[in-house]
């Protein structure tokens, strides 16, 4: 017996001085253990698909990875972008800014209006990008917002450029979007008549009937080409446009239109005139001195000029419902 006591009194030593045991520790570098952690985060069930792409280090925070994590259920998605430490130990979720820059550079890295239909005045203090969705019933009403007021009061101070970004929940929105390419790139002020047109047509178009309400539509306007802008449609010669505009739209963490820039600010979801018209007026007035944004900066910051000229005409009033 008292050996027996010796053995296990001698295992109890052995145990003590090798110290506690040793769990292993969790580091967010690992896809499983980031997944499980942003699934407890934001609530998400087995209903929802969760990918951990691969750490890249980050330029915006060093001595960090940027770590993105894609997550879906059906048609719906969203990106969300973490800084992991090197260690993998601590996990940030923000922005960072340099004070030694406008605050908005990464967004106006990211945002390329060449070939965009645009309005306005290039050179203009103020560069306002959307990305908007032709069945997106708050896109509508953006729209109507947008063309009542920027021509007839900011014609010479801003510079507005059309982004489409077709949500896939629905039906019609990418080949309207690609439609709408087929009209811009004939004719950048029929784009806006069209812009117009389909918007006050929204509730009457359907995935069937798209095709022949835009044929009509086309048959009224003298200065398209109408044979050509139906071989354009069928043979979705701009999709590639629309594919572009929408992974860059991605890129700036778009999940909701519309969505609108203005010298990079972004603005998430509607908003009313009187809120837009303060941040334009500060944004004129603040360009005056900082010039770090707008097309007449006088910098390296700023967004890609469109290829083709501005519109010098403008169709300010829709077209009467047919």
């Amino acid at each position: 017996m008292f050996r027996k006591l010796f053995l296990t009194a001698a295992a109890a030593l052995l145990i003590a001085a090798a110290g506690p045991v040793q769990t292993a520790q969790k580091s967010a570098l690992d896809k499983a253990a980031l997944e499980a952690y942003v699934r407890h985060l934001f609530v998400m069930d087995s209903r929802i698909t969760v990918q951990v792409r691969d750490p890249k280090p980050s330029t915006e925070l060093p001595g960090f990875f940027d770590v993105t994590v894609h997550a879906f259920a059906g048609k719906q998605s969203q990106d969300f972008q973490f800084f992991v430490s090197k260690d993998g130990s601590r996990i940030v979720q923000g922005t960072v800014y340099d004070i030694a820059n406008n605050p908005f550079k990464p967004q106006l890295d990211k945002l390329k209006t060449e070939g965009a239909p645009n309005f306005g005045t290039q050179g203009a203090p103020v560069v306002m990008v959307e990305f908007s969705d032709f069945e997106c019933p708050y896109c509508k009403e953006e729209a109507a917002m947008l063309r009542a007021n920027l021509p007839a009061g900011y014609l010479k101070q801003v510079h507005f450029y059309f982004k489409e970004f077709p949500l896939e929940m629905h039906q019609w929105a990418r080949t309207g979007a690609i439609a709408g390419r087929c009209v811009a790139r004939q004719n950048n002020d029929e784009f806006w008549s069209f812009h117009d047109w389909i918007f006050l047509h929204q509730t009457d178009i359907t995935p069937e009937n798209l095709k022949d309400k835009v044929m009509e539509w086309a048959k009224l306007e003298p200065a398209l080409d109408a044979a050509a802008l139906s071989q354009c449609i069928d043979s979705k010669a701009t999709e590639p446009e629309v594919a572009r505009t929408v992974a860059e739209g991605q890129a700036l963490g778009i999940v909701q239109t519309p969505t609108l820039f203005v010298n990079g600010r972004k603005l998430d979801g509607a908003i009313d005139w009187p809120n837009l018209k303060s941040i334009i007026d500060y944004e004129i007035e603040y360009q005056k001195t900082a010039k770090n944004a707008g097309e007449d900066c006088g910098c390296e910051l700023k967004l890609n000029l469109p290829g083709a000229q501005p519109s010098k005409t403008l169709p300010l009033v829709p077209p009467k419902k047919q």
